[in-house]
């Protein structure tokens, strides 16, 4: 009875050792898969798509991995990232403060792409949006220090509409002139050479992916100036009285506020030769 029992028994442990490691490998393979696609959604800030690279969910999902954009580089800027390190491994990217983007006017990294992860409708390198400069250091910008540096300004490939200088007193001296570095971001390209040039030791200046360097206004919200500007002039007609919901017999004026509608009654008046012009107590008194 006991020989019968013995193989049902190994049986048994073996079923329970196979189901344990079963189990175990399941879990960690979707451990590895989570992982993974997180992994493959992260981009530090530090690293910056090619010209033309569409959103991040939608490049990592459209780029191949194969390498062509880096190998038509002039430039050898972009390089594919590795298993090791924090962003979809396979997936082309430059780090601007080693090596900024040189902004090729036949933008080779696009051309060479085979499915569109860099969009080919890209024609003009200066309207390309790979990131978008941010003064990050306001205590170590030489510029709100007070000394004369420009370099960030001088650099950009699109001057004076990327980015500007502000002229503001200096406060410290209350004489001298502060040109403070200001970034439009409808001219900024993201190309990084402003980020490369940056005089100190850490970048004051630096390049970050869109999602991380842009808000965005809610849709609710309405600019009127904006809007004057597209109806190309005043959105309210001015011949158009304005009308103030205000409670009976009251009136509002512009700096004197609310006041009754009906005028009060003029203080009374003397009929002519009723006082002669002097004091009441002599009124009527012979002198």
């Amino acid at each position: 009875m006991d020989n019968e029992n013995k193989p049902s028994a190994a049986a048994r442990r073996q079923f329970l050792a196979d189901t344990a490691r079963m189990a175990c490998g399941v879990g960690l393979l979707g451990l590895g898969v989570g992982l993974y696609a997180r992994h493959a959604r992260a981009l530090p800030p530090a690293a910056i798509r090619p010209p033309g690279a569409l959103p991040e969910t939608e490049f990592s999902a459209a780029c191949i991995r194969c390498g062509l954009c880096v190998r038509d580089c002039p430039y050898d800027i972009l390089h594919l990232a590795k298993p090791e390190e924090p962003l979809s491994t396979g997936t082309p990217y430059f780090v601007a403060r080693q090596l900024p983007c040189e902004m090729c006017e036949d933008i080779p990294c696009v051309k060479a792409c085979p499915t569109g992860a860099l969009d080919h409708f890209l024609k003009d390198i200066n309207k390309s949006k790979m990131g978008l400069a941010v003064l990050v250091d306001h205590e170590t910008c030489l510029n709100f220090l007070g000394l004369r540096c420009d370099i960030c300004y001088r650099v950009c490939p699109v001057i004076d509409k990327a980015i500007t200088l502000d002229r503001q007193v200096n406060v410290r001296t209350g004489r001298h002139t502060r040109f403070i570095p200001v970034v439009n971001s409808d001219h900024c390209t993201g190309c990084g050479k402003c980020e490369k040039a940056c005089p100190t030791e850490v970048a004051s200046i630096k390049v970050f992916p869109l999602y991380m360097a842009k808000g965005q206004l809610s849709s609710h919200y309405r600019l009127g100036w904006v809007e004057k500007e597209k109806a190309g002039g005043s959105l309210v007609a001015p011949d158009v009285e304005h009308r103030y919901n205000l409670p009976e017999g009251m009136k509002y004026e512009s700096g004197k506020g609310l006041s009754p509608s009906v005028p009060s009654a003029p203080a009374p008046v003397s009929p002519p030769g009723s006082g002669s012009g002097l004091p009441r107590a002599l009124q009527g008194s012979k002198l």
